[in-house]
């Protein structure tokens, strides 16, 4: 052998052992999604596992999303950016062939040496993520998806009343009389714990599972109705619109009223309001349902080896559960707006954080967290580059010399195709949008303007306003007495005004 040829044979062994150290010494990352889950955790509603791991790590409690409408939400969560730079506010566009081929947290770490998986409701299936679920581009293997999930709107649901099976909005049932047999979340459960069991690689994953529910129909193994007793669940504090809530802000939950147990109760359109008893249901079966989910998400973490692994749980937006008459998600409302945020890793300690943080500060966290950071810019207002954030890394929050981390606030938004609601007030296409609701968020306050909005130019005019709103937290965290009229906060409204147009242009690429 000459001595070139040795010398190439170590450098091949250096380089190998190099490439098994650094693969070793990368953590895993698991995603976990929860379809329509709103911040419950000041609620009466137990969920044991996520409260365990909320003690095992860092807890967001002002986390919130930047539109609450899933396909907007997730692709926006997913690419680091906001909805006017996806230009996605229904779910008719794809990311990459309308505004830029940009790089989504999967791809980053697929990119990066991991192999990345999908199970279950990751990013909003159609054409928002090209009828593939972006597969090739962000996921090592083709999605999984449930086979039942096809029976989501199915008349499935046992009828108290008419004694058939009707497409309710509320439908506790017996699994083994389901299609199947079974239901998706418990399939795709059982595909991301064979998946954990039986992985033979010794490269490093990221896996994103997305359970369904409590997304509606609010569909769950009829056993955990009764772990929420009925007379235990508190009805809203303000059940009715506000009478100086701007008319723009208000939509008519269209896919509540169409369920065949609501259609029935003729509520009017678009201001009627649930009856009581059917509030306090509505309520009792979203939290039965999250209790459901909770279960499975200690199933899933039970197979999971915590000691290499970067666990993060959230949901793409709340859900209105009768506040100020509202019900689902449409609208820059905290509850609609609000998530469960949480970090848990090796070297994280628990603790609870209450500045207001945003999903796209999820990207740039775990790219912080996995020690993958490689001076990746910002992005500003003109930036086409692949990859950037617009959001930011939330690792200081997390470490214990964490002191002060600046002031902090969310941006949110949400489209209207009119001031008076209709029929798509709820879920507007971009064609039919003409207003955009603007919201920035506080510690304290929540501020929110109602804004001209060209849906060709995607160029907003704020001279044109529909509506504002101003609520202090401190003394009204329901959000039902408006405060934008009252003299003594015309100082807090200016400045909120400024900073939120001043964010909004900054990230606006027109």
């Amino acid at each position: 052998m000459s001595l070139s040829q040795f010398l190439l044979i170590q450098l091949l062994i250096l380089l190998v052992c190099f490439t098994f150290q650094s693969t070793a010494t990368k953590k895993n990352v698991l995603l976990i999604l929860v379809d329509d889950l709103r911040h419950l955790s000041d609620e009466m509603v137990i969920l044991p596992n996520v409260k365990k791991l909320v003690n095992e790590g860092a807890n967001f409690k002002n986390a919130y999303t930047q539109q609450a409408l899933c396909a907007p939400s997730r692709n926006s969560m997913l690419t680091g950016r906001r909805p006017d730079s996806l230009r996605l506010y229904d779910f008719y566009n794809y990311w990459r062939d309308k505004v830029g081929n940009f790089t989504t947290l999967p791809q980053f770490f697929k990119d990066n040496g991991y192999e990345t998986y999908s199970i279950g409701k990751v990013f909003h299936p159609g054409i928002s993520s090209n009828f593939t679920d972006d597969y090739p581009y962000s996921w090592s293997q083709q999605p999984y998806h449930p086979p039942t999930e096809k029976y989501k709107d199915a008349a499935v649901c046992k009828d108290e009343e008419t004694k058939k099976l009707q497409s309710n909005l509320l439908c506790p049932v017996n699994v083994r009389h389901q299609p199947g047999g079974t239901l998706p979340d418990l399939q795709s459960l059982g595909h991301a714990v064979d998946f954990l069991s039986n992985r033979n690689s010794s490269r490093p994953f990221f896996l994103a599972v997305g359970f369904y529910k409590p997304h509606i129909p609010i569909k769950y193994p009829e056993e955990y109705l009764a772990r929420i007793p009925i007379n235990k669940v508190s009805p809203p504090r303000h059940p009715f619109m506000s009478p100086n809530t701007p008319l723009v802000s208000w939509h008519p939950w269209t896919d509540i009223r169409r369920r065949d147990d609501i259609a029935r109760l003729n509520i009017s359109f678009p201001f009627g309001t649930m009856p009581y008893e059917w509030s306090l249901k509505i309520r009792q079966n979203y939290y039965a349902a999250a209790t459901y989910v909770d279960d499975l998400i200690g199933e899933l973490l039970s197979y999971v080896d915590r000691r290499n692994t970067i666990v993060v749980l959230t949901s793409d937006h709340g859900w209105s559960l009768g506040e100020n008459g509202l019900w689902a998600k449409y609208s820059n409302f905290d509850v609609a707006l609000k998530v469960p945020l949480i970090f848990s890793a090796p070297g994280i300690h628990s603790r609870n954080i209450h500045t207001p943080v945003e999903l796209v500060d999820i990207f740039p966290t775990l790219v912080d967290l996995s020690g993958l950071s490689h001076n990746i810019p910002k992005c500003n207002k003109l930036d086409k580059s692949l990859l950037c954030f617009e959001g930011k890394s939330l690792k200081p929050f997390m470490v214990d010399d964490y002191t002060t981390f600046g002031s902090h606030f969310a941006i949110s938004q949400y489209p209207r195709p009119s001031v008076y609601p209709k029929k798509n007030s709820d879920k507007p296409r971009l064609k039919y949008i003409k207003i955009m609701g603007y919201s920035i968020k506080t510690k304290r306050f929540r501020y929110t303007e109602w804004v001209s909005f060209n849906n060709t130019l995607f160029t907003v005019d704020w001279n044109k306003l529909f509506g504002l709103e101003l609520y202090d937290h401190l003394t009204d965290p329901d959000e039902s007495n408006n405060l934008y009229l009252v003299h003594k906060y015309k100082n807090i409204k200016q400045y909120l005004s400024r900073l939120l147009r001043s964010h909004v242009n900054r990230y606006n690429t027109n």
